[in-house]
């Protein structure tokens, strides 16, 4: 059985969901440490006539030092949330299937969640059940677990019965081989694909949230995905 895991990550790109499809379970990291700095669980990027476009959802941090994730609240101060909807719809009102997922968005951008990993993983379930991925979804939050760093995918590995855990080739210099080789877990690694497909605004960017692929592809999105 293969495991993996990541943070839970704001409207994530084409890579997160094709682990999540390589994985019978994927677990949300949401108790681990907010990250200092930027970090793609509060923003990430769409496209507009530009190019890049980031959408950023603001969080309270000052003077709260390390906080859990699932702890992280968004500030729901000023009109961000709706200048990103109106930046959203104008740039993706062509797309053919925008307005198939337009009800969604309006949705998320016009709740008052009060905290970042609730409204992350209302978007990751959303794209879960668009895709077509039946992986079991966990939160780490669900589990008695204690352990950190190194021992924490071993850990959840023997906790959800897993033997194997899925990574990408990326990490493979921060982690510890032999700790999961004497727990008997075997290490995987795969490099994430960037789908090529139709995109409005010119010149193809990969990478971009996985929105993106489906406003403009629709339901043949999780075969662009897979076929990668």
């Amino acid at each position: 059985m293969i495991l993996s895991a990541n943070q839970p990550y704001f409207s994530p790109y084409p890579g997160f969901f094709y682990k999540a499809h390589l994985s019978d379970i994927f677990v949300i990291l949401d108790t681990v440490q907010f990250p200092q700095g930027t970090t793609w669980v509060t923003r990430n990027r769409f496209k507009n006539h530009q190019g890049t476009l980031w959408i950023t959802i603001p969080v309270w941090k000052k003077g709260l030092g390390l906080q859990r994730i699932d702890r992280v609240r968004i500030c729901h101060e000023g009109r961000w949330a709706r200048k990103h909807l109106q930046s959203l719809k104008n740039v993706y009102e062509k797309a053919p299937y925008f307005k198939d997922h337009s009800e969604f968005v309006e949705r998320i951008f016009s709740s008052n969640i009060d905290k970042i990993a609730d409204l992350n993983l209302q978007i990751i379930r959303y794209l879960f059940d668009q895709l077509h991925i039946e992986t079991k979804l966990v939160l780490l939050s669900e589990l008695d677990l204690g352990a950190r760093g190194d021992r924490l995918p071993i850990e959840l590995c023997q906790g959800l019965g897993a033997d194997r855990f899925l990574t990408q080739k990326g990490a493979k210099k921060y982690l510890n081989e032999s700790l999961f080789r004497n727990a008997g877990i075997e290490l995987e690694y795969f490099r994430p694909p960037s789908p090529i497909y139709p995109q409005l605004w010119g010149g193809f960017i990969p990478n971009l949230s996985t929105f993106d692929l489906l406003f403009n592809c629709g339901p043949k999105a999780r075969d662009v995905l897979i076929r990668a």
